[in-house]
């Protein structure tokens, strides 16, 4: 390429990226989904997030080298996009890694090269940074690549330092900026003038380890991870004004402004925002659907609901007032589809899933905004800068209108909102909903999803009382508001009041009955929806109706086994910080009334003696009978008081602290043992990763261990009938019969062995003649993959000079293929394992090994004679 930057199409940028690194001995990978594996992090942010473990030491890789096009979501600067030239929540970045491979001088020199000689731009346009007390790598720009040290700027910690905690991985970083204005010269750069600059490539060089102190600490392993925005090279490359105008992103943009009959180029600097805002956004939720994230109110759900109705909003500030979002998704689908053919396959789903948001969040918008309208004008004529947190809540509780769009309007026009008085007014609807009695009238109500807006909290009493005198203040039959419903008819009930816990935190809901006059009704589950409890059982016995008063008890036994379970999760969490690494926190878990499992971040298995540490510390704390102490304190309070949160749960400014002094403290709304002698006893079930870098330890307490002793011991009852031996006999038996099966099967493969070397023998017959080669290229029925080998191993030595390929089906559904070949077929340029990898391919599989034997499988039969043909001509055109 020439010396000048090319207008290359971001499809072409991303093309060649990959391409370079895989000539380079890269392997290149697919994006990984924006649902990360590492439960720490709510969606991928960066392109190095997929390799976390490995950085880590978590996990071994299974190449050395790896380049990828990563899909990002952050929300972090979200209020910034379409304001500045290049702020985004949805980008791709384009990344090298090397794990203890390479290192600083060649990663500077392939980006070096990339940047200059593929991509065309002059070293005159590029400026670059350093750590600045990174000599090495000052000294590799400057003396081997040649920059000016003019133009290499040494900047600190905050922006040339990566790190992945406080302690861990970590190293100095060197970034590539492109300049815009060269003429203005050398002296006084400054790389936060993003008129003149932008960085477009960070070479991160992670060499020490950070330990507690703050110590660094040469890595045994020194690793390179890079980052590359195609957005940016893309703004670059096609010189245009902003990262928006690229072909990444325009169409979408171009669709937008088409149905709202307006020209981009043309329109005012606000319309200009709103339209980058539809843009960047449209790419966001698409491929958030596409990786089967669905719109909810927590976590990544919130994230893609927030974004959906931000493009709604905007898109109603350019004059567009039906439904358009699936019409604009429509381009965002076709501009991704080539790199990402998921969201093509994912089309429908988005397209549901868009339209149903949309046309909800329609009807919020219209029964909001003209209220919004209003209470702007008011304010601005009375002189005020702010929205009253009074009018903020009128909006969220009478409206559906979400705290954070209020403020979005409001700063458009340069207005606040008081929070403050907003979570007042929350709170004082918790306590107008204590004292509510009044019957409201949900005939018309279809789904429980719309009662949220017409129901006040209910009143939850069940930490003190295990029974209260309620009022049936709704009734549903599947999900239909109803009067009355008789005997034998599953329902769904409000109460004012309620002692049963709703399942939240990992805990089940509580089970009981609902009992008046004549009536009985079973309690199989309690769910919370929005602020009211819903109790789902079947009427055993009478006729329930609205209004009807009634007494709500609990299943006291059934609570007693939960508490014991959530306080054990509690222990049991504190043991593991304790005994095997004090930066263990929870991912998960589930309290149910006959068993606990929990969830934690760890990068390996625990070991037997740690099991059963972890173990006998959490019965050590049950039996010194540690009593509880629950407060409910201000967030902040609790937080310096040590209390543990979990990673991704919202909390509000008040939080409810468990706390069993000098043993766990935590933020929880559970419901526990008053003291830790209630809960008996704690056994460990199992301990096994349901993730990377995710353990799970399910376990039982209290009175589950007696459930689960009774299954044990009759399973070692049958065992002892069935072996006729006493209990303590029972693993000598078994060690017996493995002893005797493994002998049974070293023999049946011996047999099958020599089985394979029979049949193949009489192949010597069928062998064919290149010169000095004999090649042999054969299936063989019903043999198994070492069977096969040790054939194609007895071949070779026979035709001493040549190649034998063989195949066979073993089992219904896999192929198995071996390549043998001596070194005379080696200097012809054949290596087993390259040869029988690319056959493989051909039956859906693939496989490897050295260059003289090699074993490769599939999973398409009906291909293997096509594999076998295709090995015989390869043979036949390379040998001759």
């Amino acid at each position: 390429m020439s010396s000048n930057p090319q207008n290359l199409s971001g499809n072409e940028i991303r093309a060649l990226f990959l391409d370079f690194y895989a000539q380079r001995g890269h392997q290149i990978l697919p994006s990984a989904s924006l649902v990360p594996e590492d439960p720490t992090v709510l969606l991928t942010i960066a392109g190095m997030l997929p390799f976390k473990p490995i950085f880590l030491g978590q996990r071994t890789p299974e190449f050395k080298r790896a380049t990828t096009s990563q899909k990002c979501i952050r929300t972090n600067d979200i209020e910034n996009v379409g304001r500045t030239k290049r702020h985004h929540t949805f980008f791709e970045m384009l990344g090298n890694f090397s794990f203890g491979d390479y290192f600083k001088e060649q990663a500077i020199a392939w980006g070096w090269e990339l940047s200059t000689k593929v991509f065309g731009f002059s070293p005159q346009n590029l400026v670059v940074s350093v750590f600045e007390e990174d000599d090495e790598a000052f000294g590799i720009w400057r003396d081997q690549i040649g920059v000016p040290a003019a133009r290499i700027k040494r900047m600190g910690a905050d922006d040339n330092f990566w790190v992945s905690g406080p302690t861990g991985p970590c190293g100095p970083c060197s970034e590539i900026y492109y300049d815009f204005h060269p003429e203005r010269g050398d002296e006084n750069i400054d790389l936060e003038d993003d008129s003149r600059f932008i960085e477009f490539y960070n070479l991160v060089f992670m060499q020490y380890n950070r330990d507690v102190s703050g110590s660094l600490t040469p890595l045994q392993n020194q690793n390179i991870d890079t980052g590359m925005g195609l957005e940016r090279m893309a703004q670059i490359l096609q010189k245009v004004a902003n990262n928006f105008e690229t072909d990444l992103i325009f169409p979408i943009i171009q669709t937008a402004a088409q149905i709202a009959g307006l020209d981009y180029h043309s329109s005012d600097e606000k319309t200009k925002i709103s339209l980058k805002v539809i843009g960047d956004h449209v790419r966001s939720v698409v491929h958030m659907i596409a990786d089967e994230i669905r719109a909810s109110n927590v976590g990544r759900g919130y994230v893609l609901r927030r974004l959906i109705r931000r493009v709604v909003r905007h898109g109603r500030l350019i004059g567009i007032s039906g439904e358009f979002t699936t019409k604009v998704a429509e381009t965002a689908i076709a501009l991704s589809e080539s790199a990402y053919p998921n969201v093509r396959r994912r089309e429908a789903a988005i397209m549901a899933e868009l339209q149903r948001e949309e046309s909800n969040f329609l009807r919020t918008l219209e029964r909001g905004e003209k209220l919004l309208e209003e209470i702007i004008e008011g304010v601005k004529q009375q002189g005020k800068t702010a929205i009253s947190g009074e009018s903020a809540f009128t909006l969220y509780d009478t409206y559906g209108f979400p705290l954070e769009l209020t403020q979005e309007i409001a700063e458009e026009n340069h207005l606040t909102v008081d929070e403050v008085g907003f979570n007042a007014e929350m709170q004082k609807q918790v306590e107008r909903a204590k004292a509510a009695h009044e019957t409201i009238d949900l005939t018309v109500q279809g789904s429980l999803d719309k009662l949220a807006e017409h129901i006040h909290s209910t009143e939850f009493i069940g930490y003190t009382q295990a029974a209260a005198t309620a009022k049936v203040e709704v009734l549903l039959v599947g999900g239909v508001s109803q009067e009355a419903a008789e005997a034998g008819t599953e329902v769904q009930i409000v109460l004012n009041t309620t002692p049963f816990y709703a399942e939240s935190g990992g805990q089940i809901g509580d089970r009981g009955y609902i009992s008046g006059d004549g009536i009985l009704v079973r309690v199989e589950d309690v769910k919370k929806e929005s602020d009211f409890f819903v109790h789902f059982g079947r009427i055993e016995r009478g006729t329930l109706r609205v209004g009807d008063t009634v007494t709500a008890q609990i299943d006291s036994a059934c609570r007693r086994r939960a508490q014991a379970n959530h306080t054990a999760t509690h222990l049991l969490q504190a043991a593991l910080k304790k005994i095997v690494d004090n930066g263990i926190s929870q991912a998960g878990s589930l309290v149910s009334f006959d068993r606990l499992r929990f969830d934690f971040n760890c990068p390996r298995g625990l070991t037997a003696e740690e099991v059963q540490q972890v173990e006998e510390q959490v019965n050590t704390w049950i039996a010194e009978a540690h009593s509880a102490k629950i407060e409910v304190l201000p967030l902040a309070e609790a937080k310096a008081r040590g209390a543990v949160a979990m990673f991704g749960e919202k909390y509000g400014e008040e939080v409810r602290v468990i706390d069993f002094p000098a043993v766990s403290m935590e933020l929880c709304g559970g419901t526990h043992v008053s003291n830790t002698a209630e809960i008996g006893v704690f056994k460990i079930i199992s301990e096994a990763g349901v993730a990377s870098g995710v353990r799970r330890i399910e376990a039982v307490s209290g009175p589950a261990i007696l459930d689960y002793l009774n299954v044990r011991d009759k399973v070692v009852k049958d065992l002892c009938d069935r072996f006729k031996v006493k209990p303590e006999e029972v693993p000598e038996r078994i060690t017996t019969l493995q002893t005797e099966l493994r002998n049974s099967q070293k023999q049946v493969e011996g047999l099958k062995s020599q089985l394979a070397i029979a049949k193949s023998d009489s192949l010597l017959q069928t062998s064919a003649s290149i010169g000095e080669f004999k090649i042999i290229v054969a299936q063989l029925e019903d043999v198994d993959a070492e069977s096969l080998k040790s054939a194609a191993e007895r071949l070779l030595q026979k035709i001493a000079i040549g190649a034998v390929v063989l195949g066979s089906v073993p089992e219904a559904g896999k192929v198995s293929i071996v390549a043998a070949f001596s070194p005379e077929v080696n200097k012809k340029g054949l290596q087993a394992g390259k040869f029988v990898g690319a056959i493989a391919k051909i039956c859906g599989g693939g496989g490897g090994g050295r260059p003289n034997l090699a074993q490769a499988g599939g999973k398409d039969a009906s291909k293997l004679p096509e594999a076998l043909e295709t090995a015989l001509n390869e043979l036949r055109s390379t040998l001759s």
